[in-house]
């Protein structure tokens, strides 16, 4: 049998969820507002397969350039490149609750 490399490859494991956090997430993830021009980490929730970016994406950050429907358009570097991505909110964090929580 041929060898596939599509989209959804791996992704089984690799965004699989730990016991306790399994299931929907809150619902304030996926009516969560953005601000344009905010920074905002990508972190895929494998709970929610629309609007979910490519996996080569998960953990980046980038900057809100524009709003299309409920997703928002995010501008990432990849390698020398600026790429667009439409993403849903439930794949997205804002910058600054990762900074906090760090500290």
């Amino acid at each position: 049998m041929a060898k596939h490399h599509g989209v959804q490859k791996k992704v089984r494991y690799k965004f699989k969820k730990s016991v306790r956090e399994r299931g929907l997430r809150s619902i304030t993830r996926y009516v969560r507002e953005f601000e344009i021009g905010e920074r905002v980490h990508i972190k895929i929730d494998s709970a929610s397969q629309k609007g979910r970016p490519h996996p080569r994406f998960h953990g980046r950050t980038g900057k809100i350039i524009d709003r299309r429907g409920r997703a928002y358009i995010v501008e990432v570097r990849d390698g020398g490149k600026f790429k667009k991505l439409i993403v849903n909110p439930e794949h997205l964090m804002p910058q600054k609750l990762i900074s906090e929580a760090g500290e």
